[in-house]
């Protein structure tokens, strides 16, 4: 089986659409893979024009700013996946996607190192109180002075989540010569050195540098709230990186006016502008030894790339394989290949009896299956059948008339 006939419809009829300026990588791998109708805008698209974009769209990319929401959702009538070239998904509505048959897939490790070396860097010039120099300087004002300036080596540096970014802030923190303290709800094996903390209370009341790498949710919205930031060590340091809702910014406003903090660096904001030039402000503008960037912790060339890479491929090969791993919707399954047979992809609502269904049309109308696979989550089914090549069509024909049937899709 060659690559072009891997899909049982046309490549040239599929439609792509990337949104947000998507790695030129991502467009390359579609191109060699077959795929020509790509279509890629720099921006994001408001709820109204994207409703009327994905009228005809197979596959979506998007980064963080696209809101994938039910109406957009319920527009897109012939959407396969979608595909967020990114670390996060709660810009898509999930619980629509799953109802729908959508398979959601995302980047979360492929930016990883490029955050981890930024809040590195930033700890760097924050603990030098490098922010208050460089704008002394741009005024014309010299201020060579050793007074507050510290080195890393020798503080402690508290994380609070130790996933993938933390575990790698971790090690690049202890080459450096810190104490590495974490705290994580989720048990953690440590690496190097790093000594896990039963509460958040424990590691900002210890560390010189607090680094949040946490997700949002409803349990961590306002983790940094005035109440927490009252445990914070004298003059220590807080970054977040991670998640906007995860810090209460008039309270951390009010912890670098007194004092209680010694500095800042933050990237992400409950509330964000659509579009680079758009107005945007926050209760720590103006504030000394405050570095404020826009949403970049992970915006370089390499993340770039590499989420192209990990994000393309995870769509491809749902569309030519079925293969779902990676997907946060539709149920994960690792599938090979099986020559000689049409593979039929087959999602349904997850209520008893449907297996036995499928199994019992096929088999009263002598259909021979030659592999399944079946897994399934909370709300719906996912089996894949390898059937015989010439019963292939009235097999999809059957499927289709299955009651709890959301999405039939022959592959090849």
């Amino acid at each position: 089986m060659t690559d072009k006939k891997r899909t049982s419809y046309p490549k040239e009829k599929i439609n792509i659409l990337l949104l947000e300026n998507i790695s030129d990588l991502a467009v390359q791998n579609f191109k060699q893979a077959g795929y020509t109708s790509i279509k890629k805008i720099t921006g994001a698209l408001p709820e109204e024009e994207l409703i009327k974009a994905v009228k005809d769209v197979h596959m979506l990319g998007i980064r963080s700013k696209s809101q994938i929401t039910p109406a957009v959702l319920s527009a897109a009538s012939k959407l396969q996946a979608i595909g967020c070239f990114c670390i996060g998904v709660n810009q898509v509505n999930l619980n629509k996607a799953t109802e729908q048959g959508i398979s959601v897939f995302n980047a979360p490790y492929s930016n990883t190192r490029s955050v981890a070396e930024l809040v590195i860097g930033l700890s760097v010039m924050l603990i030098r109180r490098i922010p208050d120099k460089n704008k002394a300087a741009h005024e014309g004002k010299w201020m060579k002075d050793a007074k507050g300036s510290y080195e890393l080596r020798g503080k402690t540096l508290g994380i609070i989540g130790y996933g993938n970014i933390g575990a790698q802030v971790s090690v690049l923190a202890e080459a450096f010569g810190m104490k590495v303290i974490f705290y994580d709800v989720v048990t953690r094996l440590p690496l190097g050195n790093a000594q896990a903390r039963k509460s958040i209370k424990e590691v900002v009341s210890e560390a010189d540098i607090i680094t949040l790498h946490v997700p949002e949710t409803a349990q961590t919205k306002n983790l940094i709230s005035a109440a927490v930031i009252k445990h914070f060590k004298q003059g220590s340091i807080l970054i977040n990186y991670a998640r906007g809702e995860v810090v209460d910014l008039n309270a951390l406003s009010a912890a670098l006016k007194s004092s209680q903090l010694s500095g800042a660096a933050i990237d992400v904001y409950p509330v964000e502008p659509e579009k680079n030039g758009d107005t945007f402000t926050t209760p720590l503008q103006n504030l000394p030894n405050v570095i404020l960037t826009p949403h970049i912790g992970g915006s370089t060339e390499e993340a770039q790339a590499n989420i192209g890479e990990d994000v393309s491929m995870k769509l491809i090969n749902f569309l030519e394989t079925g293969i779902t791993t990676g997907s946060h919707t539709v149920p994960e399954l690792a599938l090979p290949l099986q020559e000689g047979a049409h593979r039929i992809l087959h999602i349904h609502k997850n209520v008893p009896g449907v297996l036995s269904q499928i199994n019992t049309q096929l088999s009263s109308h002598h259909i021979n299956i030659l592999g399944q696979y079946l897994k399934t989550n909370d709300e719906i089914g996912y089996v894949v059948l390898d059937v015989d090549k010439h019963l292939s069509k009235e097999a999809m024909e059957l499927l289709k008339d299955i009651k709890e049937t959301i999405k039939v899709r022959m592959l090849y």
